[in-house]
């Protein structure tokens, strides 16, 4: 039994989190973490998340809670998943990371967290989103010389960061199979007289909306067609999902980082 602890368990995410671990064999909820100062401190989580009484009370302190986990799962943000790092590298617990918006050097760090526990890394959880890295890199290696790539993203009004850490992502494996550096080619949307395109860029449209839950395409213009490769999440669920079964893997393995290419054998 993998025993899975979630922070930001009051939220959008960490409900449902807590929603997929009520349903899922071979897990339970072992704690359940908000920031100092929620209202629900000390609430039952699983009443929080709709799914009824767990017995598991929301604590503002991991170390308090360190004997009743054995991995978490952070999808917060930035801040707070450095700081949970930290306290997990302390009492030696696995960590399962989605939180997006995080630099290069919070990701080193996170990396260099392998070295002591298991930490899997990831920007989106999705087994579909996973596989469409996959063909990605084929895609990229077969045509992306003589494309124009575009990568359009859509997400849900709240969504704080953008572009999405997924479709970074998608443009660093697009990059890397090109010999190229994102951070060199990249150009996140266009406005006035830009002039004809740079075939050697690769470009980023954000959408933010209603409620959308994740959609990725990511485009290969060439002369005389065009190849779309695209994911559509249709529920958090999905994420959640991933996280879950990242965590029951990187439970067995010991120090070491991962990502959810290796949770899939993917590699």
């Amino acid at each position: 039994m993998t025993r899975i602890a979630v922070a930001g368990a009051a939220g959008r995410m960490g409900k449902t989190i807590i929603e997929v671990i009520h349903e899922t064999a071979g897990v339970e909820l072992g704690a359940a973490i908000e920031v100092q100062g929620s209202s629900l401190i000390g609430a039952d989580a699983g009443e929080a998340a709709g799914v009824g009484k767990l017995g598991v009370a929301i604590s503002d302190d991991i170390a308090r809670v360190a004997a009743d986990f054995d991995v978490l799962i952070d999808f917060t943000v930035p801040q707070a998943t450095m700081k949970n790092i930290d306290k997990c590298r302390e009492h030696g617990k696995a960590i399962v990371i989605g939180t997006t918006g995080l630099s290069d050097g919070e990701k080193q760090t996170i990396r260099e967290a392998g070295a002591s526990i298991g930490v899997v890394l990831a920007p989106n959880m999705s087994a579909g989103v996973n596989l469409t890295f996959k063909l990605l890199e084929m895609a990229a290696r077969a045509v992306g010389e003589d494309a124009d790539i575009e990568i359009i993203e859509a997400h849900h009004r709240e969504k704080k960061d953008a572009p999405s850490g997924t479709s970074l992502r998608m443009g660093e494996i697009v990059a890397e199979q090109l010999g190229r550096d994102l951070k060199e080619c990249a150009i996140y949307g266009r406005e006035g007289i830009t002039g004809p395109r740079d075939k050697n860029t690769i470009g980023f449209e954000t959408i933010r909306a209603g409620d959308i839950v994740g959609e990725h395409t990511v485009m290969f213009a060439l002369n005389g067609e065009r190849i779309e490769i695209s994911h559509k999440a249709s529920s958090r669920k999905t994420f959640a999902s991933g996280a879950v079964r990242a965590a029951q893997w990187v439970q067995s393995r010991g120090a070491g980082a991962f990502d959810m290419q290796d949770v899939l054998g993917l590699r």
